[in-house]
């Protein structure tokens, strides 16, 4: 068992939750239903409204497009305005609404470039509609639904009425890589920020996925100048884009306010020297829990763990051997009968990535099943045996592959301690 598997699997089954929700939603709106059914415009709900919004791609690894207009009901501007001023937008509104039904918001549709998907998909908000209270988001492709987003209303807002989609952005929001979804609605008179992270496909065929994340959006609905793509960048990273910061100080001043923001605990924070060179690599995370680490590079930020959960499960947390760019992990099952050893380094890719798996087979396997059985249970503490990739490995190889040194990760300081540490650098 691989040590990041049992971290996929804490996502997996958190996407499990997600899809059971989202099959629930399915199942109010109508099972079997075609492409753009979801969630028709019925022309009983008053409150639709089509306005300009702010379309922003910012992906690294294609054509950054900025698609830019007012804010929605705040500024004119020449973006896609669905009020049939403009004739062509009026024709391509009416072209979208042939694509994908009456009940799509078509000046909110877009098609785009996620990275979680090859080639362009078309991102598709639908109004309300019957039971269906709020709207819904799928992503499309040649005609197909990739996935359907649940959506994510405040709590505080219960009751209230959708009023419009204002504005959509895509980027990478927390610096994993992957694009990211951040949208303003408004419901009632009361407009709100709602974040939705995106993840590529876990493996095993599961599809990707986008996932609200709550206590993220309600930081940001409450703490943003006001509620604009613009002054939502400027509250996360002073407007700067990935690749634009100027060092790691400032990178690292917008990861410790994405964190802040996105948590509901008190974070941990340290500033490590993991692969050796001048620029430290930064910690976070909650000790006994989970740690992140993220390092910078040429004005990027890029995270090489992402909240890796540990402390349960036979999960004894994470090691490295400072200045030597390796990582060890110690893992468990069946009560310690069968030991994982996983070394890792960080790639020129700016990924983790296993070197080597040690399992230790802590009891005479007998029947070679990969268990131990109850007639087996006996040797437990009384026989070892170390396999590298299947293969008996001696312990001087398995020694091989420790540098030597290794540290705990840990986060002992403050978002301020770790902010005057910044500074005086």
């Amino acid at each position: 068992m691989m040590v990041w598997q049992k971290y996929r699997g804490l996502k997996k089954a958190a996407r499990l939750a997600f899809l059971l929700a989202v099959s629930g939603m399915l199942a109010a709106c109508g099972q079997g239903q075609k492409m753009g059914e979801s969630a028709g415009l019925d022309g009983s709900n008053g409150s639709r409204k089509e306005e300009p919004l702010i379309l922003d791609m910012d992906r690294p690894d294609a054509a950054k497009t900025d698609i830019q207009a007012a804010d929605a009901a705040k500024t004119d501007a020449a973006g896609a305005d669905a009020s049939g001023s403009d004739g062509r937008e009026t024709s391509k509104a009416d072209s979208i609404r042939g694509m994908f039904g009456e009940g799509c918001i078509a000046g909110q549709t877009f098609e785009v470039e996620l990275s979680e998907y090859d080639g362009k998909v078309w991102f598709v908000p639908f109004s309300p509609s019957g039971e269906q209270a709020d709207p819904v988001m799928q992503i499309i492709q040649d005609g197909s639904i990739l996935t359907e987003i649940r959506p994510y209303v405040p709590e505080r807002l219960a009751g209230e009425t959708f009023t419009s989609l204002d504005a959509v952005s895509f980027y990478d929001i927390n610096y994993d890589g992957n694009t990211d979804i951040l949208l303003i609605e408004t419901y009632g008179s009361t407009s709100f920020a709602a974040v939705y992270y995106g993840f590529p496909t876990g493996g095993g065929g599961f599809e990707r996925y986008f996932v609200s994340q709550e206590q993220l959006s309600e930081h940001i609905s409450e703490q943003a100048a006001a509620l604009s793509v613009p002054e939502i960048r400027r509250l996360l990273s002073d407007g700067k884009r990935n690749g634009e910061f100027t060092s790691y100080q400032e990178a690292y001043e917008a990861v410790i306010r994405l964190c802040e923001l996105e948590s509901t605990a008190e974070n941990g924070y340290g500033l490590i020297d993991f692969d050796g060179n001048d620029i430290p690599e930064l910690a976070s995370g909650v000790n006994g829990y989970y740690v992140s680490l993220y390092t910078y590079d040429n004005g990027t930020v890029y995270t090489l763990m992402d909240h890796w959960f540990y402390g349960a499960g036979g999960n004894a947390g994470y090691e490295y051997a400072p200045g030597k760019n390796s990582l060890v992990n110690f893992n468990h099952d069946y009560a310690g009968a069968i030991y994982y050893t996983t070394y890792m380094t960080a790639s020129t890719r700016h990924t983790m990535e296993t070197v080597v798996q040690i399992e230790t087979y802590n009891f005479d396997d007998a029947n070679g099943n990969g268990i131990p059985d109850e007639n087996e249970m006996g040797s437990v503490g009384y026989y070892s045996v170390s396999y590298i990739n299947g293969a008996e490995a001696s312990p001087e190889e398995c020694a091989a592959y420790d540098a030597g040194g290794y540290e705990n990760m840990e986060t002992p300081m403050t978002a301020g301690e770790l902010r005057a540490q910044l500074n005086k650098r």
